[in-house]
């Protein structure tokens, strides 16, 4: 076990724009539009009432996509008191013709289906949500039913060919609505409809960004702590490095991080932690070489099941076997250890709801399975964010980029990126290729095109190759990246041939026992990004 051990600054609280999920799969795409445009936001179930909405205080509501017919018998619904709380509001596509119904208006099933680009025409000035935009503009629309005759007091913003109300606003009331999908790129102007409703039609400012997020984490963590000690189990990822920052930034030495080396990591990253993450940190780390026993407990294992269990449980014993040192430690200096830091995100927080935008977390996601006995009360400073929104943050503290930029990379590690038995020497060969992918990717410009490019060994194949004068019977390597908004849903990456060429030519000649590099070109769904 090895130690390496110096810091700061006012309570904003956020109050938010809430976008009502009525179902859609751009929920949270809408929600990170919203934050682009620097406003706050958060994702809230259509099943949610009047009074909560009122007791969330938010500044705006959004209402959602979604692939029902609103005069479907199970259609989802919405509280009608809620147009009457006087919050601004958006509604988009199926939110669009809930807010219509419900207010008078007449929505109808008609012939007139539109789906993908759409030319739309902008009437007038286009009204605060609209204006300045061109009179015509290519939309993504979605939609069989339609808008037939907007609410009293509404004016018609927009239409198509076939859709004569396709934009519709009460400016008394500061409600809106498009029958387009404006959250994604394909409507040429669609950010900027999110940015009309929010910085006009709602009179909202662009102040939430990284450095407010930074200032209002701080404020809460210090009341949280007072003068107690925390513990991080530091990966060496992205979410845990950017949370342990931001707590240590709170409450300086009060925290010290943990960092399991289980044998499993990528070329060069125990070097980087220790060392750059510490020096711009400042942060006490304490490291544990564990691959030893991490290697022993795998041998012989294939199943990647059992690999991910046998993983996790190798974890929470070295985790907890440090813990109970600082625990005693803690003892020493009257200062008990009572609190653990998480790298929850938000995607995190949606996705255990079950995709109704409620607020259940999955259990210690990001820190390898720790076990639900730790007596420890969670810190996640990062459960409100976006991964990108995570990165910004991370630059704003002063992470070195090559951390900030890292790609995702799963707890379990190289373990289930070997396809068979993990060894010391298999590792050995995917870290080498690892690298040289990673490397050559960076090279070409490709980081910020690309969500990830895992790099699988296929140990327990063989495949004939000739190299030199000689026939071999080496391994394949498998290139696997993905493009991806936060890995919901992902394709594979579009990558130069040339980038590809390069790769492949630097791990059969440099890499020992390749002979074959492949390409995998299947989208989640229906394949997993990782192969295990």
């Amino acid at each position: 076990m090895t130690e390496n051990t110096p810091a700061p600054s006012h309570d904003t609280e956020q109050r938010p724009t809430l976008v009502v999920d009525f179902g859609a799969q751009y929920a949270q795409l809408i929600a990170r539009r919203v934050r682009e445009a620097g406003v706050y936001s958060e994702i809230v179930p259509h099943t949610v009432t009047a009074e909560e909405i009122a007791a969330r205080n938010p500044v705006a509501v959004i209402l959602s996509g979604g692939p029902s017919s609103v005069y479907a018998d199970e259609a989802p619904g919405m509280d009608r008191a809620i147009f009457d709380l006087g919050i601004p509001m958006l509604g988009i596509c199926y939110g669009f013709q809930v807010m219509a119904k419900a207010l008078g208006g007449e929505v109808a099933s008609t012939d007139a289906r539109e789906y993908g680009a759409t030319q739309a025409t902008v009437k007038g000035d286009g009204g605060t949500l609209l204006q300045g935009q061109p009179e015509t503009q290519s939309v993504w629309m979605s939609h069989g039913d339609q808008v037939v005759r907007a609410p009293e007091g509404f004016d018609v913003l927009a239409s198509t060919s076939l859709t004569p109300v396709a934009a519709f606003a009460d400016e008394e009331r500061r409600l809106y609505g498009v029958q387009w999908h404006p959250e994604v790129k394909h409507s040429e102007y669609g950010q900027l409809v999110i940015e009309g409703f929010l910085h006009r039609g709602a009179g909202l400012a662009a102040d939430w960004n990284s450095e407010s997020v930074i200032v209002e984490q701080i404020a809460r963590i210090r009341e949280q702590v007072g003068d107690a000690r925390v513990i991080s189990a530091l990966s060496g990822g992205v979410d845990s490095a950017v949370s342990t920052a931001l707590v240590h930034r709170a409450i300086g030495d009060q925290l010290t991080a943990v960092f399991v080396d289980h044998g499993l990591l990528r070329k060069g990253e125990r070097e980087q932690v220790e060392r750059d993450y510490v020096a711009s940190t400042g942060v006490r780390l304490i490291t544990v070489d564990a691959a030893d026993t991490f290697l022993h407990h795998l041998a012989g294992v294939t199943d990647p099941e059992q690999k991910r269990k046998i993983i996790g449980r190798e974890f929470i014993r070295t985790f907890e076997k440090v813990q109970r040192e600082l625990v005693e430690e803690s003892k020493a200096d009257g200062r008990p250890i009572k609190f653990l830091v998480q790298g929850t995100l938000y995607p995190d927080v949606v996705e255990s709801g079950g995709g109704a935008g409620t607020a259940n977390i999955k259990s210690h996601h990001n820190v390898g399975g720790l076990p639900d006995d730790l007596d420890f009360e969670l810190i996640e400073p990062l459960r409100a964010l976006f991964k990108d929104e995570v990165r910004a943050v991370g630059r704003e503290l002063g992470i070195p980029e090559p951390i900030v930029a890292r790609q995702p990379f799963p707890g379990p590690g190289l373990g289930i990126r070997i396809i068979g038995e993990v060894t010391r020497e298999r590792l050995e060969i995917l870290r080498e290729a690892d690298a040289i992918a990673r490397e050559e990717l960076s090279n070409a410009g490709q980081d910020d095109h690309i969500w990830q490019c895992p790099v699988v060994l296929l140990a327990d194949v063989r495949s004939v190759g000739v190299q030199g004068d000689g026939r071999t019977y080496g391994h394949p390597i498998v290139l696997r990246p993905v493009s991806s908004e936060d890995a919901m849903t992902a394709d594979w990456s579009r990558l130069p041939y040339d980038v590809l060429a390069r790769i492949s030519n630097r791990i059969t000649n440099e890499v020992r026992d390749i002979n074959r590099v492949v390409l995998d070109v299947t989208s989640k769904p229906p394949a997993t990004i990782e192969w295990e």
